[in-house]
């Protein structure tokens, strides 16, 4: 079995991986990093979103082999050493920007990626930037709102 050795939220991780094992998988079942949620099996939800080297991608579409010598950053990795949250997970809180919260990582995993890029988005940067995730709970009204939120507050800061 092949060995990798990946930056996992700011830890090196080394392990043998089956050669066909999914990155969602490796992150869950090996690292019980169970934020990292499984939606549709086919590419299409976005739940499983991590980044990788500052991109977001879904874990469902990666093996655990090509993330070897990358740096991963899961939802786990958000948080602050003390336990504070994000500015995204505020929001996404305060904003009511889940209900299920099934879709909510993966969402706040694109839209940090976006705030990386573009600290200041409008609606349409924020829709378009989301559109490979879906919500089937909040009509994304709350979603949008909780992004634009963290943004003006990841200003300030």
């Amino acid at each position: 079995m092949p060995r990798v050795s990946i930056n996992i939220n700011g830890r090196t991780v080394e392990r043998e991986v089956e050669a066909r094992q999914l990155l969602v998988d490796f992150l869950r079942s090996d690292l019980g990093l169970t934020g990292t949620h499984v939606g549709c099996d086919t590419s299409q939800c976005g739940a499983c979103t991590v980044r990788v080297d500052g991109v977001a991608v879904k874990s469902c579409t990666m093996l655990a082999v090509q993330a070897d010598g990358r740096a991963i950053a899961t939802i786990e990795g958000m948080t602050g050493p003390d336990g504070s949250l994000h500015p995204l997970q505020q929001a996404f809180m305060d904003c009511h920007g889940l209900q299920c919260g099934y879709c909510t990582p993966g969402m706040i995993m694109s839209s940090a990626c976006l705030l990386e890029e573009e600290p200041a988005p409008d609606d349409a940067t924020i829709e378009q930037a989301l559109q490979g995730n879906l919500c089937r709970c909040t009509g994304y009204v709350n979603i949008v709102e909780a992004v634009r939120v963290a943004a003006a507050t990841m200003r300030e800061r």
